[in-house]
């Protein structure tokens, strides 16, 4: 049982790192999460230990911190999107979210087999580098304004695409794994649940929010409004995960929703103190898992600098082609924004090395990689946002 002292002392530790990093990440002209993410990296158990490896496993309070601060993060992100501007960009945002898929998983394969893994363990592996984390690019997006511009929502369209396919084919290779061969009707069964999800929350939700949103007036507290919006992100990040997706996929599909109602500013203004305060837990988290010792042996280095040019031109690519109908600027942005790997790898690599495919090397490589993949992309991606006028919709 966790001791209420030594969990205050660390999340005050992590709170002043995370105000620290931001602050020093933006002074050198960077987005502030990144100075969070390196944050996480110094005060982590590989550097100087203010957080250890059993306060960041799955389910302690900083565990669960971390994700109700992405869950809040993508619904902020929510509320600034609107289901018709989504539809704009539908066909670019399924054409990325495929490719993204297709592309980094073929070559991730490729690349593990060629490591010397055996082809079923080589798909796992390969399964690490699909899903995009849409939580570092919609910070960056958010700390720029720019989640206006087209490029911003062909990227978080992709990303609920993305997150469906990722879980599919994590299905698959899971399924291989144990020689019990692809349960083909179950993983449609699947897919049609989770597709169905995703479209009838967001359809139906968006046009009973727009006939019904003046109920959020109707009880006499006057914070009612965010108090019942964050109570159906909760609800609906609940859900989601019912449904085989991420929490956040849920929460960003309630902020779109709320994004419906009359209230949306005042409840964008809302949310800022919350972010402010919950987010940085998520993004200094995430650096924390980074162990730094995978450094020390030189073939670690080298297949941890392979996995991570792989991971990274894979999604490029992937991204590029899909959104070329923007333009090869706004393609460029868009294949950029779908690069960071994040969370999404760290769990799949936790689920193989649980499941015995992964050695402890090859684990800390994913992971590394993953975030390190969260690391470089937020400087660049806001480079390109900073020096590109937006993007015209394509006819």
């Amino acid at each position: 049982m966790h001791h209420a002292a030594d969990i205050l002392y660390t999340l005050f530790a992590i709170f002043v790192a995370a105000q620290i990093g931001a602050e020093i990440a933006q002074r050198l002209k960077l987005p502030g999460v990144v100075g969070e993410i390196v944050a996480g990296c110094a005060i982590g158990p590989s550097a100087l230990g203010l957080v250890t490896p059993e306060g960041i496993v799955a389910g302690t309070p900083l565990d669960v911190l971390a994700e109700i601060g992405v869950v809040l993060l993508l619904f902020a992100v929510g509320l600034e999107t609107r289901l018709d501007e989504l539809k704009k960009v539908g066909r670019s945002a399924l054409l990325v979210g495929v490719l993204g898929v297709i592309v980094p998983f073929v070559l991730g394969a490729l690349w593990a087999h060629g490591s010397g893994f055996e082809w079923t363990r080589s798909l796992f592996v390969a399964a690490a580098f699909v899903a995009t984390s849409a939580g570092i690019t919609a910070r960056v997006l958010q700390e720029l304004g720019a989640l206006s511009r087209l490029e911003a929502r062909v990227i978080l369209g992709a990303a609920v695409i993305d997150d469906i396919l990722a879980m599919l084919l994590l299905g698959v290779v899971t399924s291989l794994q144990g020689g019990e061969g692809v349960n083909v009707a179950g993983l449609a069964f699947v897919l049609v649940q989770a597709i169905g999800f995703v479209v009838v929350i967001g359809w139906v939700g968006t046009r009973v929010m727009r006939a019904r949103g003046h109920w959020l007036e109707h009880p006499i507290n006057p914070l009612s409004p965010l108090t019942i919006v964050l109570a159906i992100c909760l609800g609906l990040a609940w859900l989601s995960t019912g449904f085989g997706l991420a929490a956040i996929i849920g929460a960003f599909l309630a902020g779109m929703i709320a994004s419906e109602v009359p209230q949306r500013e005042e409840l964008e203004h809302q949310m800022q103190p919350l972010l402010a305060l919950l987010t940085p837990f998520f993004f200094v988290v995430t650096g924390a898992k980074i162990d730094l010792s995978v450094f020390a042996s030189a073939g670690a280095l080298w297949m941890l600098a392979a996995a991570t040019l792989v991971a990274i031109a894979s999604k490029l690519t992937g991204g590029w082609l899909g959104a070329l109908p923007l333009g090869r600027r706004g393609a460029l942005i868009v294949g950029v924004g779908m690069v960071p790997r994040g969370e999404v790898g760290v769990v799949i690599a936790s689920l193989g090395l649980a499941a015995g495919v992964f050695t402890q090397q090859i684990y800390a490589v994913i992971v590394a990689m993953s975030l390190l993949t969260s690391i470089v992309t937020p400087p660049v991606l806001s480079l390109l946002l900073r020096r590109s006028p937006p993007v015209q919709a394509p006819d």
